[in-house]
């Protein structure tokens, strides 16, 4: 029923708009820029965490953003049970990275794309019922896992700016280390002037200059860029087929839990800017569309994919509401993963210059979270305690890499990734403190990345075929006001 009401208001939707073809191009390139820089750090981060050769790294970013690009047509056109139909831009999520970079050392990209595989299946087998499970992630629980994420990726940020190989003679140079700092500083004066579509750019356009300096002082090689073919089509498989470890999959499913409450609280996001309806099968149907990219994306070398919360801003920014302005950004991403000389212009960018930009770049995933911290209430509870236990347990194998190297393999894999380590903290903290005890989980609000907006998982719980949210408040299916629970515990 829900599907039927949907199509007979298509053409009324806000999201619905079409515009013309220069403004579709226009704006859909402008979405692809703001999340250029971030869709394409992923790729770059495990591949040279994982040793890959510079051709391989540039295989993994157009694979990542070949899959970005399907992924992002399938969220706003949709299929019959995928898709939200929202102006929604997906990509390679920030969440598992410091869980993909510990499986790595491990089992490879292979346990990676494995672990990813199965951990996005079962995401996909639980979308259903996962209302029921959003009471486990409440802004406690994510904040501390968002957090945990930029805290652990910031050595990632000084690994770069000292030159990226610790085998080369110049690692940890004057001259390397002066390369990040420009690049740093690049970013924040962009960041700092009147023009808010250069501030939005910054980290891409510092990267642009930072590696222009570098190619003129000779720190940077792009010789074998011409080397390889301009155009082709994705390799199925290229890094070998997937290896399945139990203690990978089980990593990599926290990650994706946290990848489906970001992704719930996005969808909601963006329904409140657009002004459209939201309702639970449109929330179920964004959801599996994000399962299902994730499961396909491995298979041309590429991870888990998630909902970027700077492109739910953008539209908030910009006003412009159509869903087939993102499509033709999701087209952009495709075509640039079809041509490698693409990638490997990327994996030439000197890893100083990343690691100036990535001080920014991560820091702000760390902000992010220490934002939606910020919304917990620490009053009369254990949440203090609970943030503070989590986040330090998450910070051991950090501060010490070798702190589990005498567990066994399955435990260590588990725990040598900070954010895995912050994830169950939280969680067992959380149920052991709030749910078994206080009880006073219920006092919490679903996070909500990049956007100021307190909905309830409660809220989300409720939700039954019909309802929608609209304007931040919920309405049944014959569109009588249901109050939230926000507003009763006031």
């Amino acid at each position: 029923m829900a599907h039927k009401e949907e199509d007979s208001a298509v053409g009324t939707r806000p999201e619905d708009e079409k515009l013309s073809m220069g403004a579709n191009l226009a704006y859909g390139l402008q979405h692809v820029l703001t999340m250029y820089g971030g869709i394409v750090a992923v790729p770059l981060i495990l591949g040279q965490a994982a040793g890959l050769s510079t051709s391989d790294i540039g295989l993994l970013v157009t694979a990542s953003l070949f899959a970005g690009g399907l992924a992002t047509i399938l969220q706003t056109l949709g299929l019959p049970f995928f898709g939200s139909r929202l102006p929604l831009v997906q990509g390679v999520s920030f969440s598992g990275v410091a869980t993909m970079v510990a499986i790595s050392g491990n089992g490879g990209i292979q346990a990676i794309l494995g672990a990813v595989i199965v951990a996005s299946v079962i995401g996909l087998l639980i979308t259903p019922v996962f209302s029921r499970i959003t009471r486990f992630f409440p802004p406690l629980v994510t904040g501390i896992v968002i957090t945990t994420i930029g805290l652990t990726l910031m050595p990632v940020a000084a690994f770069w700016a000292m030159g990226g190989n610790s085998k080369s003679p110049d690692f940890g140079s004057p001259a390397n280390i002066q390369l990040a700092a420009v690049t740093l500083a690049i970013v924040l004066s962009l960041s700092k002037l009147g023009s808010a579509s250069i501030s939005r750019l910054s980290i891409l356009l510092a990267i642009v200059i930072g590696t222009g300096i570098a190619y003129v002082a000779g720190m940077t090689d792009f010789s074998q860029v011409p080397n390889g073919q301009f155009f082709a089509l994705p390799a199925v498989f290229h890094f070998g087929y997937p290896t399945f470890e139990i203690a990978a999959i089980v990593s990599m499913f926290i990650v994706i839990m946290v990848t489906l409450v970001e992704t719930s609280a996005d969808i909601l996001a963006v329904g409140e800017i657009v002004e459209t309806k939201v309702d639970s099968r449109r929330l179920g149907d964004g959801l599996r569309a994000d399962m299902l990219s994730s499961i396909i994306a491995p298979v041309f070398g590429s991870f888990t994919q998630s909902a970027f919360a700077q492109n739910v801003g953008l539209v908030a920014v910009t006003g412009v509401k159509s869903r087939y302005v993102v499509a033709t950004g999701g087209l952009f991403l495709v075509a640039l993963g079809l041509l490698p000389v693409v990638g490997r212009v990327v994996a030439a960018v000197p890893s100083s210059v990343l690691g100036g930009a990535g001080i920014v770049l991560f820091g702000t995933v760390a902000a992010s979270g220490i934002r939606t911290l910020s919304k917990v209430d620490y009053n009369n509870n254990m949440n203090l305690v609970i943030v503070a236990t989590s986040i330090g347990f998450g910070m051991i194998p950090i501060a010490s890499p070798g702190f589990y190297e005498h567990f066994p393999a399955w435990f260590a894999t588990i725990f040598h990734s900070g954010i895995s380590s912050a994830a169950l903290m939280a969680i067992v903290l959380n149920l052991l403190f709030n749910h078994i005890k206080s009880g006073n989980s219920d006092q919490q609000s679903v996070f909500v990345a990049g956007v100021e907006r307190s909905i309830r998982y409660q809220d989300i719980a409720r939700l039954h075929d019909g309802d929608y949210f609209l304007n931040g408040k919920l309405y049944d299916a014959a569109g009588a006001e249901v109050p939230l629970l926000a507003a009763q515990a006031h």
